[in-house]
């Protein structure tokens, strides 16, 4: 994550201040491999960007938690519940690599990573500004994990790794589609933060993928899924 830019898009997020969702999350493929440890280790780049994917996904959850509790929006509940099975899913990577957990307390708002930490405050007063602007610092916070996804996907050399990060970008992509979805039901146009701008148009005008527990509801497609 390019944590020294995100400061500037919050900035620029601002100044526009004036259904469930679990498809991503597959038990078998988060969970499996877990029980051994695994023979082959990752290599240093491997294990920081591992243990920084875990924290990434305790700052998603931890700002959606928050966000219901301010607007009480089922949005954040339900994607605060996928982040947790995401969180998980690291975990389990973690464990079977014989790695030391970043989460040592899992107080919404503690980050043993203190940039994560402040982004977490900039996102939470992002959000508190309006319904709009937490449903933005959502969308944000997904385009972000997206981009980290794929750039850890690139790097991985582990099968068992990437197919773990595969599954939470498939639930990043959900989430993405889910907050931009939300935002034009309300007639707003929805503009990319940090992606560029045509491959947030080809995410949320794709159907909402399978993965998870639930497939995806009939008919529920891109920007036209609605809760």
């Amino acid at each position: 994550m390019k944590l020294t830019t995100i400061a500037g898009t919050l900035v620029l997020a601002a100044t526009l201040a004036a259904a469930p969702l679990e498809a991503g999350w597959n038990r078998g493929a988060l969970q499996s491999g877990t029980a051994v440890q695994a023979q082959n280790p990752l290599s240093p780049e491997e294990e920081s960007t591992l243990l920084f994917m875990r924290e990434e996904e305790k700052m998603a959850r931890d700002v959606y938690l928050t966000l219901f509790d301010l607007w009480e929006h089922p949005v954040f509940d339900n994607i605060s519940d996928s982040e947790q099975r995401h969180m998980n899913a690291m975990k389990n990577q973690i464990d079977r690599y014989g790695l030391v957990d970043p989460v040592t307390d899992d107080t919404v708002g503690v980050f043993d990573n203190e940039e994560l930490g402040a982004l977490y405050l900039d996102l939470v007063a992002m959000g508190g500004k309006s319904l709009e602007m937490a449903l933005r610092a959502g969308a944000l916070i997904e385009e972000i994990d997206i981009l980290d996804l794929e750039n850890a996907i690139a790097q991985s050399t582990h099968d068992d790794v990437t197919r773990a990060y595969g599954n939470l970008l498939r639930g990043s992509r959900n989430h993405l589609r889910a907050f931009v979805g939300q935002l034009e039901s309300m007639g707003i146009v929805y503009e990319a933060q940090e992606m560029d701008q045509a491959r947030l148009d080809e995410i949320v005008d794709s159907p909402m993928e399978r993965g998870g527990r639930k497939a995806k509801r009939k008919g529920c497609k891109g920007r036209s899924c609605r809760f």
